[in-house]
């Protein structure tokens, strides 16, 4: 009974140093936060590049298919085998980012990153092709985890919800200007360009310092107390920080090793149903089938492709960054309300268009309502579903800190293993079914949502 007491206690004041922030903000020191900008830049590269990933199957469909004479099922694998990769990443990422370090988990996904893109660039066929868009998908899955727990660790309290935000928003500018460019550039050309970030990301690390709290984490003093000396400038007086991290860490390593079943104890149940259930819903509600084969969605409805994907691509940079200025002020069931209905909107819009053009009824409609539709998606998704499940999830749990490293790349794990079949299931249905089936499908998951 004294044992149990006493791990209680111990819960109860890891959760309390959780929710105190990891870096003090000391009123009279002076603070200079150069580096922490300069450090969130570097990361978020890594958003960057996990959003030319993503962005990249879509404008270059019709290329790929002609020049290399690709079956649909060969371009489908193609397509989804990325999300396949991003599981493995995903479940790497954990262990890697406490072995390696933040930074060398940073560089290890870059790397696997860079050899995709190249793989890609040089492929003659589907096999490299396909392994270039494995190691592009396992570097996503690790960027995912790593990038938003760096930027949380390095970031002071006062800035640390914007510039956990500029995650998403960079990874929604990833996949735009993937959009954007692929409508000008070969499909080869736009390969290469994905290696841009990853150069910028790798060059960077060289003159970021390492997360202080992995670095107390594993014993290294001198090495913590540069960091977070460097992260807030020669001037500011970092001995009560490094005292609390210190404290913090040593509180941690009281408490026994994290399990996976730890998960499905019973005072989790209601946290983590609430986490899986949103990320159900938010991946088989279609936006990685819609993201991926976007042009194709155009071409199919008789719009120009290259105009409607430059209009999605602006849209969902704009709604996304507004979605990050005002999601504290409408709060996050109203904005997944919102959002829920306007997916639904715009799935049942897209799907009475094409049942139009597939009957050919009210022809001249048709291009209009697919093209309506599909941009309420976007809008809506961006407004809502995209950012606030991650929000919710990281909120309502109750999980101490010693379980985030499983929790946290579980989530990611579940994320991207929805969206393998998913995506694979659309391209499918887009050319046999004529999506109408699919937006049924996915127009049922939102009301589900909702």
């Amino acid at each position: 009974m004294s044992i149990e007491k006493g791990m209680e206690k111990a819960e109860s004041t890891v959760k309390d140093e959780v929710r105190a922030p990891l870096v003090a903000q000391g009123e009279k020191s002076k603070e200079n936060n150069f580096m922490v900008y300069l450090s969130t830049f570097v990361a978020v590269c890594g958003s960057f590049a996990f959003g030319s990933c993503a962005g990249y199957s879509s404008p270059t469909q019709s290329a790929i298919l002609e020049e290399l004479n690709l079956s649909l099922a060969e371009y489908s694998l193609f397509g989804s085998i990325l999300t396949f990769g991003a599981m493995i990443g995903a479940i790497a990422s954990g262990p890697m980012a406490d072995f390696f370090g933040r930074k060398g988990a940073l560089r290890i996904s870059t790397a696997f990153c860079t050899a995709g893109w190249l793989a890609i660039y040089f492929a003659q066929g589907p096999p490299l092709l396909d392994i270039g868009r494995l190691s592009t998908g396992f570097g996503m899955g690790v960027f995912s985890y790593v990038v938003p727990v760096f930027i949380a660790e390095i970031a002071p309290k006062n800035l640390r919800g914007a510039l956990t935000a500029a995650n998403q928003l960079m990874i929604c500018t990833g996949v735009s200007v993937a959009f954007i460019i692929g409508t000008v550039l070969t499909w080869r050309t736009l390969a290469l360009t994905g290696l841009i970030p990853c150069a910028v990301l790798l060059v960077g690390l060289f003159f970021v310092p390492e997360s202080p709290r992995w670095l107390a984490k594993i014993g290294k003093q001198k090495e913590f107390e540069a960091a977070l000396r460097k992260l807030r400038g020669k001037d500011a007086d970092v001995s009560a920080e490094a005292d609390e991290i210190q404290d913090y860490i040593e509180t941690l390593q009281k408490l026994p090793k994290a399990k996976i079943f730890d998960l499905f104890q019973r005072r989790y149940l209601r946290s983590v149903t609430i986490g899986v259930g949103l990320m159900v819903c938010q991946q088989f509600g279609g936006i990685n089938g819609i993201c991926f084969y976007t042009s194709s969605i155009f071409e199919s409805a008789g719009f120009p492709a290259d105009i409607g994907t430059i209009i999605y691509a602006i849209l969902q940079v704009i709604i996304t960054a507004l979605n990050a200025l005002f999601v504290d002020r409408a709060g996050r069931k109203p904005l997944l309300l919102v959002s829920g209905a306007g997916l639904v909107m715009g799935c049942l819009l897209a799907a009475v268009s094409f049942y139009l053009k597939t009957y050919e009824i009210g022809l001249a409609a048709a291009p209009a309502l697919a093209v309506t539709g599909i941009l309420l998606y976007i809008a809506s998704f961006s407004a809502g579903m995209g950012a606030v499940p991650w929000i919710i999830m990281s909120e309502v749990h109750t999980l101490t800190s010693i379980q985030f490293p499983i929790w946290f790349p579980y989530r990611k794990l579940l994320s991207h293993s929805a969206r393998f079949p998913f995506s694979l299931y659309f391209s499918v249905t887009h050319q046999q079914l004529h999506i109408t089936q699919f937006d049924l499908f996915s127009s049922t998951m939102e009301y589900f949502t909702l």
